[in-house]
């Protein structure tokens, strides 16, 4: 029993953020004030304790040796029975698989509690986390079905990850889409969301602007010490969003130096000067003004360089034909803007604007105005991605925050342009065989206030951007 003692004692020792975890119970942050391990009369006995819960077993044996940032034990619990208790390095558990399985395990299990908790009187189904590529349902958020007679709701949770809890509403609407499909003998009334209360603003935002008649949305926000309340999504309205001023007051032709370089895009900046491109990747920044010069010279021979590399159907050159798919489908897009639809004006069109903290998105945010002053939001993506729905969403309320304020032309953006107070539309844009094939049924949950076309393009869209079809989708 010393060398066991010692084997968990070296291990809490080294962890950096050890804790104690019991299938079906909180896990306990362990630190020197609240974890003892000791050679009693009646054996090896370990307790750990914190505001809420008290922990004490007596340790029979290790069922395995430290590994991976995990030590599981043998012990003995009421009864006589033995059980496992499990001690696990948060800082490096999580990275491997099997503290990767306990984690969801632990989560899952406190989201049934949850539910038994919140609705007693439905019956708790199809509770889990395993995956289905097939039906895109991830292990990461676990789901299940609430029933009571003909009426049930689907649920889904979100754990505390910053990188990875924003995808929770994607998902939860394909789960629900999933039941509607597969049980058509249940009225789902929609959806039930157990959010962690410090990431949850990204998905009350999107919640509000979801269609109350397609389906109803419950959500309840857990803190770190597993009390939850329920909130309401149109109490989150303070958006992470700025509108900088557009200073310069007009767009001016291109410098003299650009002919002859049919590959080269000059994009405006906001504080003045241009960004020079090809196909989207910049080489050089200057002022329209500048005349032919040294400094001009060094930019054509950029230019030429970048447009012997980057060529659409020419793979010769793999880095750059493949580098930044978004930002050459941009190129195309900006140049080619009426072949979207007839009615968008060629000119203004700013790109990433308004700005908002997020991480990278892998998409490019285009803003333009149809000859009506109506303002269109234009999401590109050149690759699959269940998410672009809701993350095109995140955009297009943004700039309807600004638009009702009327910042806009405040601000300098849309010169000579009557713009409209009508919500914006949003178009999704992608090449057609690119298009995640969830996208449409996540779309149909949106607010018919969120006007969506989704547009996709030809696959030779670095030859040219042909639109191939263009749906607009509708509550089912």
């Amino acid at each position: 029993m010393n060398q066991i003692q010692k084997t968990i004692e070296d291990f809490v020792h080294q962890a950096r953020r050890p804790c104690l975890c019991e299938p079906g119970e909180p896990p306990i942050a362990l630190s020197a004030a609240n974890f003892t391990i000791a050679l009693t009369g009646a054996g090896l006995r370990l307790e750990a304790w914190d505001d809420k819960h008290n922990l004490s077993r007596r340790i029979i044996g290790l069922a395995s040796r430290p590994e991976r940032g995990r030590l599981t034990l043998t012990v003995e619990k009421f009864g006589k029975k033995t059980g496992a208790l499990a001690l696990i390095d948060l800082a490096s558990a999580a990275q491997h698989p099997a503290g990767v399985r306990h984690h969801r395990q632990e989560f899952q299990q406190r989201f049934a509690r949850f539910l038994r908790r919140q609705f007693p009187a439905y019956s708790l189904d199809q509770l889990s986390t395993s995956p289905d590529l097939h039906a895109s349902l991830s292990p990461f958020f676990p789901r299940a079905l609430l029933r009571i007679g003909a009426t049930a709701w689907a649920a889904i949770a979100a754990p505390a990850d910053p990188l990875r809890t924003d995808g929770v509403l994607s998902f939860g609407l394909i789960w629900l889409d999933y039941l509607r499909q597969r049980q058509p003998g249940l009225r789902i009334a929609g959806l039930i969301l157990y959010l962690p209360a410090e990431l949850s603003q990204t998905t009350c935002l999107r919640v509000a602007f979801l269609d109350r008649r397609c389906a109803q949305y419950r959500t309840f926000l857990y803190d770190p010490d597993g009390e939850e309340r329920e909130t309401d999504p149109a109490d989150h309205g303070n958006l992470d969003t700025h509108l900088q001023p557009w200073s310069r007051p007009g767009f001016e032709p291109d410098p003299p130096w650009m002919q002859g370089l049919p590959d080269v895009e000059s994009v405006p900046l906001r504080g003045g000067g241009r960004s020079f491109q090809v196909h989207g990747l910049e080489f050089g920044r200057g002022l329209v003004t500048n005349p032919l010069s040294e400094a001009s010279n060094r930019l054509i021979q950029r230019a030429e360089q970048l447009s012997n590399i980057r060529v659409a159907g020419g793979k010769h050159h793999e880095l750059a034909y493949r580098r930044n798919p978004e930002a050459w489908l941009e190129s195309q897009v900006r140049r080619n803007l009426e072949m979207l639809h007839p009615n968008l004006l060629p000119n203004p069109v700013y790109g990433q604007v308004p700005a908002f903290t997020a991480a990278d998105r892998g998409m490019i945010d285009l803003l333009a105005s149809d000859r009506d002053g109506r303002l269109t939001v234009i999401e590109l993506k050149a690759s699959e991605d269940l998410h672009l729905p809701l993350q095109a969403l995140d955009y297009w309320l943004r700039v309807k925050w600004h638009l009702d304020r009327r910042e806009f032309t405040q601000n300098g953006y849309f010169p000579g342009i009557a713009v409209r107070s009508t919500p914006p539309k949003l178009m999704l844009v992608s090449p057609a065989l690119e298009i995640h094939p969830t996208n449409e049924r996540v779309l149909s949950y949106f607010s018919p206030e969120v006007e969506v076309e989704q547009v996709g393009v030809s696959v030779e869209w670095r030859k040219q951007v042909k639109v191939v079809f263009r749906t607009a989708t509708t509550c089912h």
